[in-house]
């Protein structure tokens, strides 16, 4: 072995263990002790239903996705690469999961971390989900590249941004915008509008008749009038015997005012129009139909998110040689786009016969590899223009 081939193993072995050790240190105590998740946001989350539902249908929409790995449209299902992101990211998570957590973080924290790491052979093993609590970006003041401050129980770690995988909500800077700091005095008016429900539902409980009386009480009788109803009302079975001068008025019980309804609509629209989900989806209402509404939802939700997941991991999973070679991870989302069977194929046969789509193009369209011979256009010969004479036509005296 010579000295070149020497020190490049040393150096190898060396960020191997650097990898694993020194940025990771005790890996599994930088999360809370149960619930890495256990911080303010989640305290809403998990308090506040309308939240709760807006990020489950966010978080599922994006991880019901499939997330392959592709060259030159073709699936790579025995590249390791493709088995990380579409099966297994890490050793406790499948891919849906590791999604689905990770579209939890971006949209209760405005931020979704998940840090790579490395085998003994620098390939890349597994991705794992940080805190977001615990991760700050960071600019290197000489060379302002970007890292990432992490303050793990065993330290603070600097790691390059290369090394994690970080998705988020828009923002003015490299630190996405939590949704729900947005939504703070909606969630507070939602949360008012609660506490206003409970207490009218325990006061309409509480008082259940009106009883009037001839003569004016002291306070001492009006008690002992009352507990002489309880009693009386508790031993007939609910039967109720006035003598002369009483009047017994049952009022009219309404739990919750139909206003607060309507108040709580607002709060529904509000976090739908922040989270970008369809009024539809979550109760509200919307002039657009709902096709409208979902083609719109993917389009203006779907769509950037997915785009970029992509970006983020074509950058960072992979090297620029297989870039070049034309790698690529990709979402199948144009399946949400589509319409139904009968309608694409009418659609494909019409772009093919009048010569706006090759086979190829729709093998494309359909995310299928590409056949050969496949990118020529076609015309139908029943079609033609009806100043065109053929020289078939005139052989025939058919004009």
């Amino acid at each position: 072995m010579n000295i070149l081939t020497r020190i490049k193993n040393i150096w190898r072995d060396r960020r191997s263990r650097n990898a694993q050790t020194a940025v990771f240190g005790n890996f599994k105590s930088w999360f809370s002790p149960h619930n890495i998740f256990a911080r303010k946001s989640e305290h809403i989350i998990s308090n506040n239903e309308m939240i709760f539902a807006a990020i489950t249908k966010l978080a599922n929409a994006m991880s019901s996705l499939p997330l392959k790995l592709y060259k030159n449209l073709e699936h790579q299902s025995s590249h390791p690469l493709d088995y990380l992101v579409s099966v297994s990211p890490n050793n406790s998570m499948t891919a849906f999961t590791f999604v689905q957590t990770m579209e939890v973080l971006r949209n209760a924290h405005g931020n979704a971390y998940a840090l790579k790491k490395y085998g003994r052979n620098m390939e890349i093993e597994s991705l794992n989900i940080l805190d977001p609590t615990r991760v700050e970006p960071v600019l290197d003041k000489k060379t302002s590249e970007l890292y990432y401050r992490i303050d793990a129980p065993t330290g603070v770690y600097y790691v390059h941004n290369y090394e994690i995988i970080h998705v988020k909500h828009i923002s003015t800077s490299v630190k996405g915008i939590s949704p729900i700091d947005v939504l703070r005095e909606s969630i507070a008016f939602d949360g008012d509008i609660r506490r206003i429900n409970i207490e009218q539902m325990d006061n309409a409980i509480k008082a259940s008749f009106e009883l009037k009386l001839s003569a004016n009480l002291s306070a001492e009788k009006r008690k002992e009038y009352k507990e002489q109803f309880e009693e009386f009302y508790s031993k007939n079975g609910g039967v109720i015997i006035t003598e002369s001068g009483q009047e017994l008025k049952p009022l009219k019980s309404e739990f919750i005012d139909t206003k607060l309804f309507e108040a709580e609509k607002v709060t529904a629209s509000r976090i739908a129009l922040v989270f970008g989900l369809p009024p539809y989806k979550f109760g509200a209402e919307s002039r657009a139909s709902n096709e409208e509404q979902s083609i719109g939802f993917v389009q203006d939700y779907i769509l950037p998110t997915a785009r970029q997941w992509e970006l983020e991991l074509n950058r960072k999973l992979l090297s620029r040689e297989e870039h070049k070679a034309g790698y690529v991870f990709k979402f199948n989302i144009s399946g949400l786009l589509r319409a139904d069977t009968k309608t694409r194929a009418e659609f494909y046969t019409k772009g093919i016969r009048s010569g706006f789509f090759t086979p190829n193009d729709v093998r494309t369209l359909e995310d299928l590899p590409p056949e050969p011979g496949g990118d020529v256009l076609h015309i139908s010969r029943d079609l033609r223009p009806l100043n065109e004479t053929t020289e078939g036509d005139k052989k025939n005296g058919t004009r």
